[in-house]
């Protein structure tokens, strides 16, 4: 019972603080507090500098050699593409409809690294944590982006006329991308910046987490649930509950340790990227539906992830 009982509280510990700042940014946008500038440009914000501040900040103080893991990364890496090549097997089969097969995909095997997976990363293991997270983000993100584009534009002109090396020169101006590959050197050769400009970056990188996780709960429209398909809600189911499962499985199979099984879960685990909305949108995909996705996934993961970290802890498996 007492094992039960400190499960149960851990869990809650790690999730509850974050989904708590997301119900507060839905809160102040249905007061008026937010409204829909302040989320385009604190989003904005996020995405471009803020975000990009706080992993370089954290990953260039690492001993990075403690922290990257090859077998995590290549394991994300696999068992991402095998996901996809399952569900684009069982896509192309189930939903007639390419705009509807695109975003249905994306939305089940895109999860939100870079805001919800990085805080939770983040409550659970520190500044170690958050500098997995951004490892692993940086990995997989890319091959995110990849997929993303390739499906949803295969989905709906039938045929692969991707520009190959527009997508590889947008991945290089991304501003994550940018603030990884910057850090890694540094935090390789071990090379530190001065006190002054580290303590002026992390005051800026704090506004990060708290800021995006605002603008993430203000995105959130109840009303748009009502139109839920069964597409959304199985996508959800995919996103949530039985993709992370058999990860998280297939990686502790593997033997990755404690702290780096708990950061996969945690990343893999998480509600669908708000990007994936976003990209459906110019890609000419169904863009209700997306929507649909990332805010059933956002809300019902605070039960999923909770749910996760409770067995994980149960088992002392992290």
């Amino acid at each position: 019972m007492n094992l039960y009982l400190e499960s149960l509280t851990f869990a809650a510990t790690v999730t509850l603080p974050i989904f708590f700042l997301v119900l507060l940014g839905w809160l102040f946008r249905r007061t008026g507090l937010i409204n829909e500038n302040f989320i385009e440009t604190g989003s904005k914000l996020v995405f471009t500098a803020a975000l990009p501040a706080l992993i370089f900040i954290n990953i260039v103080q690492l001993d990075i050699g403690e922290v990257l893991h090859t077998g995590q990364i290549g394991y994300a890496l696999v068992s991402t593409l095998l996901v996809f090549l399952a569900l684009w097997w069982g896509g192309s089969r189930w939903i007639a409809n390419g705009a509807d097969r695109g975003v249905f995909i994306q939305g089940a095997f895109r999860a939100n690294l870079g805001i919800i997976g990085l805080a939770l990363c983040a409550n659970l293991y520190g500044k170690e944590g958050l500098a997995i997270g951004s490892i692993l983000l940086a990995s997989v993100t890319l091959l995110y982006n990849v997929l993303s584009v390739f499906i949803l534009t295969v989905s709906v002109q039938q045929s692969p006329r991707i520009d190959w090396r527009k997508l590889f020169v947008d991945l290089l101006r991304n501003p994550l991308i940018i603030a990884i590959l910057s850090a890694l050197p540094l935090a390789w050769l071990d090379l530190r910046l001065p006190a002054m400009l580290l303590q002026t970056g992390q005051y800026f990188a704090d506004l990060t987490l708290p800021l995006a996780l605002l603008c993430v709960g203000a995105s959130i429209d109840l009303r748009a649930l009502h139109n839920t398909s069964g597409l959304s809600s199985k996508a959800t189911l995919l996103r949530l509950v039985l993709i992370p499962a058999v990860q998280t499985f297939g990686a502790w199979m593997l033997g990755l340790p404690g702290i780096m099984l708990g950061t996969l879960f945690l990343m893999l685990a998480s509600p669908t990227a708000t990007v994936s909305f976003i990209m459906a949108k110019a890609l000419v995909g169904n863009a209700p539906l997306a929507a649909n996705i990332v805010a059933q996934s956002t809300l019902l993961s605070v039960l999923t992830i909770s749910g996760g970290l409770f067995l994980l802890r149960l088992f002392q498996l992290i």
